[in-house]
Parts: C-alpha cells; sequence; structure tokens
C-alpha cells in the first residue's frame, strides 16, 4: 500500500473519531439539533470572511465540532439542569476547556485543534478562562469560534429551555461585544449572509408561564443556562 493511500486511510479514521467525539458531545448537552455541525458552518463562514488559510479553517471547523469533549468526560448532571449554576458548579465547569483539550490531543487532533478547543470560553476583555486572554492574545480563530459557539448555543433549544429568535440573539452579540466578543467578530458575522445554520429553532417555552431566573453576576438574565 502506498504511502498515499496510508494518510488517506488515517484521515478517514481521524475524521470518523471526530465525528463520533462530536455526537457524543451533542448527545450529553442534550441540543434537540446537530450543534457542533452549526458551529463548524458558522464557524467557518467567519474564517472565510476573515481570509484564514484552508489549513486554519480546517483546524477551527474539527474544533468547532469537539469544543465541549471535556463536558462530556466531566459528566456533570448539572450541565442537563435548569437554571443558574452554583458557585461551586461554576468553577468546576470552569475546568472543561482544559479537560477537553486533554481529550482532544488522546483522540490524535493536532495541536492547534487542542489550542482552540482550550480558548474557546476566552473573552475579548480578559474576562474568560482558563487562561484569562485579552484581546489579540486570544488566536482569532479562537474569537471566531466564542462568537460561533454562542450563537449557535442561544438559537436552538435544551429540553430545559427554548431557543430565543435570530433577531434576539444577535442583539445579545452587539451587547457583548467589546466585552466577551471581539467587535471586529461580532461585526463580520452581522454581515453574513442568511444560510441555513443562522436560522433559529426558537419554538414556543414548555412551560407557558416559567419562573424567572436571577440574573447572573454581569446582570445579563439567562446567559449562564443558555451558555452551559
Amino acid at each position: 500500500m502506498s504511502a498515499t493511500h496510508i494518510r488517506s486511510d488515517q484521515d478517514r479514521e481521524a475524521r470518523e473519531a471526530y465525528l463520533h467525539l462530536a455526537e457524543a458531545a451533542d448527545r450529553f448537552e442534550q441540543y434537540v439539533n446537530p450543534h457542533g455541525v452549526r458551529i463548524a458552518a458558522i464557524a467557518d463562514a467567519l474564517a472565510e470572511a476573515f481570509h484564514l488559510a484552508p489549513q486554519d479553517r480546517k483546524s477551527l471547523r474539527i474544533a468547532a465540532r469537539m469544543h465541549d469533549l471535556g463536558e462530556v468526560a466531566m459528566e456533570r448532571e448539572y450541565i442537563k439542569r435548569a437554571g443558574s449554576l452554583t458557585d461551586e458548579e461554576r468553577t468546576d465547569l470552569e475546568r472543561h476547556p482544559v479537560i477537553g483539550e486533554q481529550e482532544a490531543a488522546r483522540a490524535s487532533a493536532d495541536r492547534a485543534v487542542q489550542l482552540l478547543v482550550r480558548w474557546h470560553h476566552e473573552w475579548w476583555n480578559g474576562g474568560g478562562y482558563p487562561d484569562a486572554l485579552r484581546q489579540n492574545e486570544i488566536p482569532l480563530a479562537a474569537r471566531l469560534l466564542r462568537v460561533a459557539d454562542s450563537y449557535a448555543a442561544l438559537t436552538d433549544a435544551r429540553p430545559f429551555r427554548p431557543a430565543m429568535s435570530e433577531e434576539k440573539a444577535r442583539e445579545q452579540l452587539v451587547e457583548r461585544a467589546g466585552l466577551e466578543f471581539d467587535p471586529a467578530v461580532v461585526s463580520a458575522f452581522l454581515s453574513l449572509e442568511d444560510f441555513e445554520e443562522l436560522r433559529s429553532f426558537a419554538s414556543p417555552p414548555l412551560d407557558p408561564e416559567p419562573s424567572p431566573e436571577s440574573p447572573t453576576n454581569d446582570g445579563w438574565p439567562f446567559f449562564s443556562s443558555f451558555m452551559k
């Protein structure tokens, strides 16, 4: 067998392994629709807008599918629960990007993918985790992934809460630009042409009179439950 055929077989096996892991993450997080697929499509559209190199776009697409492997490995039931997290749960959950990086390494993902998994919760203002990177310390691909992940999560339903409308989710991104999100990435996102993965899965709440949640520490209600 030629070296080319061996590489092709290895690439196919790697893709199958990544897809299996991504599907496991979607099942664990209980998204109603394929969450990782949406994130990968949105992130890739942003990557195209920013003229990322083909290999960087490939790494971003893979990382988008694998970004929450750490949550799967941790197997915490509070991730599936409605309502805000306790301080202890929040501290525990913030370990998942590092655990995800380790899981991506075990899956033989390249180093670029591992680091994107590690940094997908870094914030533009330095308030993210695990490394409190800020602004251009955060690689561009990780900034694209942060916006894509957030929008996809906000506009998809989970068993314990409904999806936001596209309009409301876009408003939230604008509100958080300069805090959580790179303003330039948010601007590029708002300029994306409409395509299937941008459509919201919004539907009426299961409970016609849901009890209101308490605001998070930064005053943005509902954010912690949407972004677990």
